[in-house]
């Protein structure tokens, strides 16, 4: 499975650097100088990391042939990915990596099946993001009030959700 670690954004300068919306925990590894990273669409790339720094905040990169605003501009939008076997599983048995998450069966604590979990968001706080049959996507904030159990090996993750929020 491949994991998005990153999206090229807008060029910044004439030199063909690029922004980079940052999508993982350990961007100095990740965007190390040297690094070939697989890109989706799988044509853009594989793009190889020749400079990198930061700018205000944001990711610069230079990449391996783009050496100009016009062809920076062309790769705007390209997510930057991994192979899910790449990343090492965490010590903490309460961090979870979104590639984890997606596909688990949601059920209620009574049992009651709500759904499938189809992607996590990162806005301030993470949430589940759970498909439901002839519903809506439900959006369930993933703090351990919410959702009690995680289990990996069964498939599933339990929620407990306050009055509503269903």
């Amino acid at each position: 499975m491949q994991l998005v670690v990153g999206r090229i954004g807008r060029p910044h300068g004439v030199r063909g650097e690029v922004t980079v919306e940052v999508r993982t925990d350990d961007p100095e590894l990740r965007f190390a100088v040297g690094a070939s990273i697989a890109t989706d669409p799988p044509g853009r790339g594989p793009i190889v990391i020749e400079g990198r720094r930061w700018h205000k905040g944001n990711l610069l990169l230079v990449l391996a042939g783009v050496a100009d605003r016009d062809t920076a501009d062309q790769l705007r939008g390209t997510m930057l990915v991994i192979d899910s076997a790449e990343v090492e599983p965490s010590d903490d048995p309460d961090e979870f990596h979104d590639h984890q998450l997606i596909g688990l069966t949601v059920v209620t604590t009574s049992g009651e099946q709500v759904g499938e979990v189809t992607d996590v968001l990162h806005h301030g706080q993470d949430v589940l993001v759970v498909a439901r049959a002839g519903q809506d996507d439900a959006l369930i904030p993933f703090v351990k009030a919410l959702v009690p159990e995680v289990d990996l090996e069964g498939g599933r993750l339990v929620v407990d959700p306050p009055e509503g929020l269903l």
